[in-house]
């Protein structure tokens, strides 16, 4: 079967279950709200931003600033680069399976990759790592060709001069490879020690390991500056929380997963597949999954920084070892090999699909910020003041500026795009507690757990509601929440719109609306509004 041939049905069965429910609803959570605002603005103030912020995903905001400036700014726009790329992260990975096993290893590689719950997520998410996902697989491609290459051009001798070009050749676009998705997210240089544990296994000539070694020098050093710029900006990834004893367990459970398969996919008598074969797949995929995630584990002893998307890439080599063990299994079960791999897929597609339809929910992801933005258009009237608590909340008025009209940010002193960050710079708290006594009416969008309350200007905020405001409503919906808030009415005076009721409560799917009430009792609801932990993403 043609190469092209038999990628095209894993990228196509990727392609399409990417595009199925793309835009989730017309929804979009904070991490993509952040690409949506940094890639409308020009050049010049985008450089502005990476100066103090974001320079680590500098190259992918660029990349969205140009995609929106040629197709317009969508939700599609926004999400269809992603599910591109892990189509094409697909075919690569069936053609490598396929190069190291055989054309069914490889058509199972790529239909388990597809399937896989955290690919699907990032496919249909407007941010780098599908595309750091599918320059792994070319790199991964590369290296298996160059290390071949190389072999037999040294073999050959003097005879093999055309392959030692060849061989150069795919060297050069191994390390560019590796270079470009360093430079969309650097921690994808922990695909570097994978390699090298894959050449360590293989033991393959000198010449082979020390073109790999200049390759990835190259690359490293390509990434130096941005690692250099990213490492005062640390303050990005402060929010990540300590590893805890679910990570470990998702983590643990994954590699069980790939040494299940690895064990399965294992040469045997009845398997008429040379050792050689078999072993190269192994020694690719193995370290490829374990090596980035145990790494990155590793460095999150030090500093917290261990999320599954920093290292997606590594899902690749579980679904190489995916692939091979249904191989494997199939020539155990001695039933031929396509018919078992429709089997299992259609199988793990049943299997998998309330996690899909959850995937492609509103709910699927951490938050909701054109919901909020919708609800603030609902509630809001021409001259309100309006905070953002945390700050880090602003982006629904930044993604969605209409629904704001009318109201008066209390906090801001200097805009995002004037102060060159991502939410702009608040006033003193001083400032704040003034400008939050000059109007009458106040709405909060806050996130839709325990408020946080972790600066100054934040702790200020929730003190003057608490004493000086009482709440007349609120909605708390797809992890964020829009409170409404009115001065406190002076002893003794009755003043219109405010209520004697109990709030009214009503829970529908997740929405909470409190009518106004009186202060007193507001007031020990509020009370909790002075702690709680940072709920927090990565922007």
């Amino acid at each position: 079967m043609p190469r092209t041939t038999l990628a095209a049905g894993p990228a196509a069965f990727s392609l399409l279950l990417g595009l199925w429910g793309i835009t989730r609803e017309d929804s979009m959570w904070r991490d993509e709200a952040a690409t949506w605002q940094v890639a409308h603005r020009s050049i010049p103030e985008m450089w502005h931003l990476l100066d103090t912020a974001e320079v680590v995903h500098g190259l992918y905001y660029l990349f969205a600033h140009g995609i929106f400036a040629v197709f317009g700014d969508s939700l599609l726009a926004l999400r269809l680069p992603s599910v591109l790329a892990m189509a094409g992260a697909a075919a690569l990975i069936t053609l490598l399976a396929a190069r190291l096993a055989d054309p069914c290893t490889g058509l199972a590689t790529g239909l388990a990759f597809s399937l896989i719950p955290g690919v699907q997520q990032y496919a249909q998410e407007g941010r780098s790592y599908a595309l750091v996902t599918a320059c792994a697989a070319l790199a991964c491609l590369l290296l298996v060709e160059a290390m071949d290459a190389t072999g037999a051009s040294d073999t050959a001798g003097a005879t093999g001069a055309t392959g030692g070009r060849r061989g150069a050749g795919l060297w050069a676009a191994y390390g560019t490879t590796v270079l470009l998705a360093a430079l969309l997210n650097w921690f994808s240089l922990l695909l570097l020690p994978a390699h090298a544990v894959t050449l360590a296994l293989t033991r393959p000539p000198r010449a082979t390991a020390l073109r790999w070694g200049a390759a990835s020098c190259a690359a490293v050093l390509g990434t130096l500056p941005l690692i250099v710029a990213s490492k005062s900006q640390t303050g990005q990834v402060a929010w990540i929380p300590p590893v805890h004893r679910g990570t470990l367990l998702g983590l643990l459970l994954t590699l069980l997963a790939g040494a299940l398969c690895a064990w399965l996919a294992r040469p045997g008598k009845a398997l008429a597949v040379p050792r050689r074969d078999r072993a190269a797949l192994t020694t690719v995929a193995a370290p490829l999954l374990a090596v980035p995630q145990l790494l990155l584990l590793a460095a999150s002893l030090a500093q917290p920084v261990y999320l599954t998307r920093y290292v997606l890439f590594s899902y690749l080599g579980l679904a190489l070892l995916i692939g091979a063990a249904c191989r494997g299994l199939a020539l155990r079960l001695r039933t031929p090999p396509r018919r078992l791999i429709v089997a299992v897929t259609a199988l793990a597609f049943l299997w998998l699909l309330p996690v899909q339809l959850s995937l492609r929910a509103p709910a699927g992801r951490i938050d909701d910020v054109l919901a909020t933005a919708e609800e603030v258009a609902t509630v809001r009237e021409a001259g309100n003041g309006v905070l953002y608590i945390p700050a880090a909340r602003r982006d629904t008025a930044l993604v969605s500026p209409a629904a704001f009209t009318g109201l008066r940010d209390l906090a801001l002193v200097r805009d995002p795009l004037d102060s060159g960050t991502m939410n702009g710079v608040e006033g003193t708290p001083a400032q704040i507690a003034a400008a939050m006594l000059t109007v009458d009416r106040i709405l909060v969008v806050s996130d839709g757990g325990a408020p946080s309350a972790h600066t100054d200007r934040d702790r200020t905020k929730w003190r003057m509601l608490r004493e000086r405001f009482i709440r007349c409503s609120e909605v708390s919906e797809h992890g964020r929440r829009v409170t409404v808030y009115r001065p406190r009415p002076v002893r003794g005076r009755w003043q219109p719109g405010w209520s004697q009721r109990r709030p009214a409560v009503r829970d529908t799917m997740g929405r909470r609306r409190m009518a106004c009430s009186g202060g007193a009792e507001v007031s020990d609801l509020d009370a909790r509004h002075e702690g709680g932990e940072r709920v927090g993403g990565d922007a």
